[in-house]
Order: C-alpha cells, then structure tokens, then sequence
C-alpha cells in the first residue's frame, strides 16, 4: 500500500533534480548533467585524514597527519570536494531551508564512510549549534544528517552529550589561526557516561580548515571516548 501511494505521489508530484529541477525517472537526487558535475574523492588517499594523495605515491600517510600529534581523529572521511558544483546543493541545505536534501546527502555520507563502518562505529554525534544560532536558524544540518545516517546504517544518534556553550562567530567570517581561536574551548561533554569507550563518529556538513571538528574531537577524547572519527559531506580542497 505505501508503495502504491508513492508512486501516485510521484505521478502527481515527480522527484526533481535537487540542484537545477529536471525532472528524474527515478529518485537518484542529481539528474545525470548535474551528477557528472560533481568531483569525488578517491583513492589513493590518506588513509588518516581522508586527503588525496598524488596517483602512484606509496604513501600511505600525508605529511600533515604524520606530523600532527595532537590529531584526535581515527580517520576522517569526506565523499566530494567542495567546489562551485557541490557548493549549492550544501549551502541551500545548510542555510535555505532545503532539508529534503538530508536523505540524499547521508547516502554520500554513508558511502564516504565504508573504512569507518568497518573499523566499527557505536555512535553518531552531529556537531551542535549554540542555542542563539539554533533558534535562529531553526535547525542543525548536521542533526538532520545524523537521523538520516542512522536509518541507513542502524547506528544511534547522541544529540545531547555534545554541547557548544560558546556562541562563537560563524567559521565563514574568520580564516587561518582565527578559525581555530574562534572554536577553541567551545565545546563540553556534558554527558562522559554515555561517551565513555565508545566509538564516536562525529559528523557535519563541510570540513574547510578542520577546526571545529577537531575541537570536537579533542573534547570528547578527553571524555573517554574509546576512538573518534570525523565524517562529512563534502571537503575543501586544493587541486
């Protein structure tokens, strides 16, 4: 009976193409122009921070993770580069009210993440808003993206334990150094029982410098947590 309805809804109102509007045959998300616009990430990568690596290195580290010490981080994930072709699909998403993205988004997500799912994954945890910006946004992108991953992967979602207690300057208005004062000692565990040995995924929307998810990350190492992970959508990186 579901099934039946939901084809009537298609009928009615057909999936359209979350970037330009095409009409789709199917719920695939992208119509194929949009969709051969989009640059993942592949391997050879790093197989800490998720980097690509330059074709036929054997290296299987980055120079920046072997010379970071203070990495929180299991592994990080990303599924595409953020660039002008995936820029709108996560900007209408994470700040014009395009939630009906959520679902497809956390496919990327799930996909991003097969080396973290086989390492073993206890919960998800999004990266929390202050309360201020949360009322005034009225959702958490990240939130949204962790209910939808939990579906897929049958993972819990831990919304509460993470807190952001400092109403911190958006990251787009600060860049370098400043990103990371910006977020330094704006996050609390609240909740260490629940974070305790467990296996924390961490996840978000965009990963631009680092900075917010590593502060995460530290903070909920030093709850306990027995491995973090850091999972997003989509990856700023240089060619």
């Amino acid at each position: 009976m579901l099934a039946f309805l939901k084809n009537i809804l298609n009928i009615i109102l057909p999936p359209r193409c979350l970037l330009c509007g095409k009409i789709l045959s199917g719920e695939n998300g992208l119509c194929e122009d949009c969709f051969s616009k989009i640059k993942f990430i592949s391997k050879p990568y790093c197989q800490s921070c998720g980097c690509p690596l330059s074709c036929g290195t054997k290296a299987k580290t980055c120079a920046t993770c072997v010379s970071d010490n203070k990495n929180p981080f299991r592994m990080q994930r990303a599924k595409v580069y953020y660039d002008e072709n995936s820029k709108p699909l996560l900007i209408n998403f994470k700040f014009l009210d395009r939630t009906e993205n959520a679902p497809f988004l956390a496919r990327w997500l799930l996909a991003a993440g097969h080396d973290i799912w086989e390492q073993g994954v206890d919960i998800l945890i999004p990266v929390p808003l202050h309360k201020t910006r949360l009322r005034h946004r009225k959702y958490n992108q990240a939130a949204l993206l962790c209910k939808e991953l939990s579906k897929l992967t049958g993972v819990p979602v831990d919304y509460t334990s993470l807190k952001r207690h400092k109403n911190t300057k958006p990251q787009v208005e600060c860049s370098g150094s400043r990103r990371r004062n910006n977020v330094k000692n704006a996050f609390t565990v609240v909740s260490a029982d629940k974070i305790k040995d467990k296996r924390v995924v961490i996840i978000d929307d965009i990963y631009t410098t680092g900075a917010t998810l590593k502060e995460c990350g530290l903070v909920l190492k030093t709850a306990g947590a027995k491995s973090v992970d850091a999972l997003t959508v989509a990856r700023v990186l240089k060619e």
